[in-house]
């Protein structure tokens, strides 16, 4: 079979397209025939290494050399052990271990997957998984009148973020370079923020809820933005201020009555099914940016890496 190939860490230009030995599935798992995969920021941090968590897949190497989480497809084979799956049917969601994905074939445990609606295309389903879980998680609660900032909005998983804040009718202000705030707008931004020219952070007792997709900003100067009772909620950023967040967080919601956190987002097919029914109900919709073919996969990590995507980047596979 064909995939894309990483065999250590480092630019886009570590990543190349080859061939592997078809997989065989397990016992308890299925085989995919993979329709398409989509690009998250965790693939960006996955290909350099950085942040350091991001080497859980291994420390020196990634351990498995196909890179790629989200995927959509059809069932080509299964284990004798499972029964909830049959060839022929189409499913979609993250693959354990975040890797995997980028090839023609998977072989995969069914437990975190879905079946593939119907009026959804491969390459939409491919779209939602790990941004729409995000999304649904760090907008639960939120309450028509909220005030909610999006830092990271113009990316891989801010369009979801923004979408479901509108959708449970929130003001959202979106934060991200100066050339995509036509794109934020266009998603349903009240306000836009250029990161490079204004620091929100400034932005003293505006926020009931902060979703940080890219921290590099102290807990300490952070949590300034929020109104009393708000909730900061990183999903991605430098190590150290992760660490600084989980440190932090307690002592000043002690001091201050807000929350700062880190928000864990387990793979999960619940969230996936709750997501996904909001999609097909119209509430929110996945926003590809480019699709490209898996021979083009470098070009695409380069476009990721760069930042340059507006919402999500998809491999399309023959």
């Amino acid at each position: 079979m064909r995939a894309a190939l990483q065999d250590r860490y480092g630019t886009p230009e570590v990543v190349r397209v080859g061939d592997l030995p078809d997989p065989v599935p397990a016992a308890d798992q299925i085989l995919i025939e993979v329709k398409a995969a989509s690009l998250n920021g965790s693939d960006r941090e996955n290909l350099s290494g950085r942040p350091f968590y991001s080497r859980v897949g291994g420390l020196r190497r990634p351990r498995d050399p196909v890179p790629g989480s989200d995927v959509a497809g059809v069932v080509a084979a299964v284990g004798n052990a499972v029964s909830e799956y049959a060839p022929g049917d189409e499913v979609f969601g993250e693959l354990a271990g975040y890797r995997g994905g980028l090839a023609e074939l998977v072989a995969t445990s069914p437990k975190l997957l879905a079946r593939k609606p119907p009026g959804l295309s491969f390459t939409e389903a491919a779209a939602i998984p790990q941004a729409g879980s995000i999304a649904y998680r760090s907008t639960r609660g939120v309450r028509p009148g909220d005030r909610v900032l999006v830092n990271g909005a113009g990316g891989a998983g801010g369009a979801f973020v923004v979408g479901l804040a509108k959708h449970l009718g929130a003001d959202v202000t979106a934060v991200d370079r100066a050339d995509k705030a036509d794109y934020l707008a266009g998603l349903g931004a009240d306000d836009t923020v250029d990161f490079a020219t204004e620091d929100w952070s400034d932005h003293r007792d505006r926020y009931d809820l902060i979703v940080d997709l890219v921290a590099h900003r102290s807990p300490y100067r952070v949590h300034r933005a929020l109104r009393k009772g708000g909730s900061y909620l990183l999903l991605g950023g430098h190590t150290r201020i992760l660490l600084a967040t989980l440190t932090a967080g307690p002592a000043i919601r002690a001091a201050t009555g807000k929350q700062v956190k880190v928000q864990v987002v387990p793979q999960s097919r619940e969230d996936l099914e709750a997501v996904t029914a909001l999609v097909t109900e119209g509430a929110v919709a996945p926003v590809i940016d480019r699709i490209y073919p898996l021979e083009e996969t470098p070009e695409a990590y380069a476009r990721l890496a760069a930042g340059d995507n507006q919402g999500k980047i998809v491999i399309k596979l023959p």
